[in-house]
Parts: C-alpha cells; sequence; structure tokens
C-alpha cells in the first residue's frame, strides 16, 4: 500500500495528505477523521518532512514499529531509486552548465519554491504580526551566513510567537488515540534522537570520515527543519554546496528533478549522495543520506506520539508554533532568492520559462511533474534559437 502511494503520489506534501486521507480513513478506514488530524497536526508540529512522518504514524499505528518502518520504506523508495539514478545521470552528463534542459530545472525550481512560498505565506502567515516576523526572518538569513543562523531564526520566531498570541490561541478539545508506542520506547527514542544531535558533530570532529560528516550533516538538517518539504533547501544548500561537496549547478539541477518524481521532497538527499564529491558517492552515499536525514522523523514520531495529547493543549506550545512557523515562511523566501533565483534567473528569457512556469502551477494547477517537463523542453528550445 505505502509503495503503491510512494509510486503515485505526486504534487508535494499537501497533495501527499489528501492522498493519505483518501486511502487510510476514506477507503480503508484504519483511522476515524478526527485521529488521522491528530495524525497530521503532530507530523506538522515536529521537524521534518509531514507528509513523511504522517506514513510513519499511520504504520506504527497499524502494526507498531516495524509498521512505521515498511511504510517509511514504501513510500520513499521510489523516488530514492529514481533521483540516485539521475544522480549517475548528471555524473555521466559532466559539466552540467553546459546542458540546457538541466538549465530547465533550476527556472522550474524557481517557480515551485514561489509558489510554495506564496501559499505558505497565505497559511502560516496570514495577518501583520505573522507577516512581520516572516520578512524579518528573511532579512536575517540573507544579511548573516553563519552557521547554525537557521536554528536561532526560528527559535526566536518561537520566543516572537508566544510573546505575541499566547493572549489570542484558544484550547484545543482533546480527541482520544490509540496508544501505539509504550513509554519505554517512546523515552529511548527521544535519548537516542538528541543523544545522535550531540554525538554526530562531535564524532565529525574527531573522526577524519567524510562518511561520518555526511550523517552528521543530513542528520542535523533532517532534526532542525520545520516546515519540511521545500524548507530543506536552504538547510541543505549550506551544509553541501558551501562546503564544495555539491557544485551550485547540480545541487539545483536535482532539486528540480526531485520535482518531476513522486513520494517525498526529502529524497533529494539521496540525489545529493549519488553526486557527492568527495566519495562516499553513489549508491553508498545515497543510502547514508537518505538514511540520515529521514531517522530523526522516525524517532521523533516514536517518541512524539504518547506526548503528543499533552502539547496540542498546551495554550503556550500553540502560541510558540506560530511563531515558528511564520519564521519558516521567512525561511523559504530567503532560499527563493540565494540561491534559487540568482543561480538559475540570468536573462530576460530565463526570467520569462520561470513566469510562465508559475503561471502553470498557480493559475492552471498543472502538475509539478509537467511542469518541470516544460521548463526542461522550453531552455532546450532558446537555446536553439
Amino acid at each position: 500500500m505505502a509503495t503503491r502511494l510512494g509510486l503515485t503520489s505526486f504534487g508535494g506534501p499537501v497533495a501527499h495528505l489528501g492522498y493519505f486521507h483518501h486511502e487510510y480513513v476514506e477507503r480503508r478506514r484504519w483511522l476515524s477523521p478526527e485521529a488521522y488530524a491528530e495524525v497530521v497536526g503532530l507530523s506538522q508540529a515536529l521537524p521534518g518532512p509531514a507528509s513523511s512522518q504522517t506514513g510513519i504514524a499511520i504504520g506504527m499505528m497499524r502494526a507498531g514499529l516495524l509498521g512505521g518502518l515498511l511504510a517509511w520504506i514504501g513510500f520513499t523508495l521510489p523516488s530514492a531509486i529514481a533521483l540516485t539514478a539521475f544522480g549517475y545521470g548528471v555524473g555521466e552528463i559532466g559539466n552540467v552548465e553546459t546542458a540546457e534542459w538541466l538549465h530547465g530545472l533550476k527556472l522550474a525550481a524557481v517557480a515551485i519554491v514561489a509558489l510554495a512560498v506564496w501559499s505558505m505565506a497565505r497559511s502560516l502567515a496570514p495577518d501583520r504580526e505573522r507577516g512581520t516576523i516572516a520578512v524579518i526572518a528573511a532579512i536575517v538569513m540573507l544579511s548573516w551566513q553563519a552557521a547554525g543562523v537557521q536554528v536561532l531564526v526560528i527559535a526566536l520566531g518561537g520566543v516572537a510567537g508566544w510573546l505575541l498570541f499566547m493572549r489570542s490561541v484558544t484550547s484545543i478539545p482533546d480527541i482520544q488515540m490509540r496508544r501505539v508506542v509504550g513509554r519505554n520506547v517512546a523515552v529511548a527514542a527521544w535519548v537516542l534522537f538528541f543523544g545522535l544531535l550531540l554525538a554526530l558533530p562531535l564524532a565529525a570532529s574527531l573522526v577524519e570520515s567524510q562518511a561520518v560528516n555526511l550523517f552528521d550533516s543530513f542528520y542535523r538538517t533532517g532534526s532542525l527543519v520545520f516546515g519540511g518539504g521545500h524548507v530543506v533547501l536552504p538547510l541543505l544548500e549550506r551544509e553541501v554546496v558551501r562546503p564544495g561537496w555539491v557544485s551550485q549547478d547540480d545541487f539545483l539541477a536535482g532539486y528540480g528533478a526531485a520535482q518531476a518524481v513522486p513520494g517525498p521532497l526529502f529524497t533529494f538527499s539521496a540525489y545529493l549522495g549519488a553526486v557527492m564529491q568527495p566519495s562516499p558517492s553513489g549508491v553508498l552515499g545515497a543510502a547514508i543520506c537518505l538514511v540520515a536525514i529521514f531517522l530523526p522523523s522516525f524517532l521523533l514520531i516514536a517518541g512524539g506520539l504518547p506526548v503528543w495529547r499533552l502539547l496540542r493543549t498546551n495554550l503556550s506550545f500553540q502560541a510558540a508554533l506560530r511563531g515558528v512557523n511564520a519564521a519558516v515562511v521567512g525561511l523559504l523566501l530567503a532560499a527563493l532568492y540565494d540561491p534559487v533565483w540568482t543561480s538559475a534567473v540570468g536573462s530576460a528569457s530565463d526570467f520569462g520559462i520561470a513566469l510562465a512556469a508559475f503561471g502553470l502551477l498557480a493559475l492552471w494547477r498543472a502538475p509539478p511533474w509537467s511542469v518541470v517537463v516544460f521548463a526542461a523542453l522550453a531552455a532546450e528550445a532558446v537555446a536553439q534559437v
């Protein structure tokens, strides 16, 4: 079941949640609409990819930890294999700067990220206060390029949300949910999550191993990215492009290709591992990066399911979460300019292709994979004129 969804779930995280609702709530009736809403709420409150974490949680609710693991494998593996294969293709192409269709993928990324910013701003920063948080977050991200700024911006967004919205949030009715993870397992998951978050950077500094460096970078990204999906872009760009592990052109070409395959966007990590320099790269690099970026999601869901009922009704948590979500919009807005726009749009024709792609997505509701194909073909056609 999860594999079929992984093969057919185009359209990004919001569309994935719609597919899940149709399959698990309406068709199979594995859980009630209220319980499904609770699972989605938990997944969105935690860092990591919301759609993948929703699938993991449903798998755990059906068959425990093994069910969660199998649900993740089924939903993730199809797109991970496709993007790893694409990574090998990019390696064979060599200099991607001369491949006009790959330049088209970067232009498609401009349109897709722009639409994501617009959509997220409407839902997560709809008022003056949250819009201001988003704008300030974007300015800070563009002005201060030091490591760890994303975490600081998210934390300050949470503080601002708590200060601004504490008096306006209202209590949420309680929903009874089946207990699927024992207390000991949940505690072990939290200990392992934070233990790896602290131990991996230390190990990377003590051991001269690129594999450890990769696992540390991608595990940290999966642990700290709120909002999932496109929001992972600026974090991964700083982790792999700035150190020179992946070129800017390879990075954006792969990001564009990730829009043309079904399944979670976080499988972009498999592509990055495949094209990584120095080694490990190829299949081994793809496996390391893929497991590392998704491992926090598995641990957070295992640890979070038992305590979600307490968190969701806490007014302070709800207020802080509003600010965090607004800051996430700012992170993505900054990424839209740098590196997405600055690395892709260099001429009037580039802007025209990106604008047309945006119109197809926003006005005509074209599926992302078709927009990616359009941008690649358009870039090739313009190059021939």
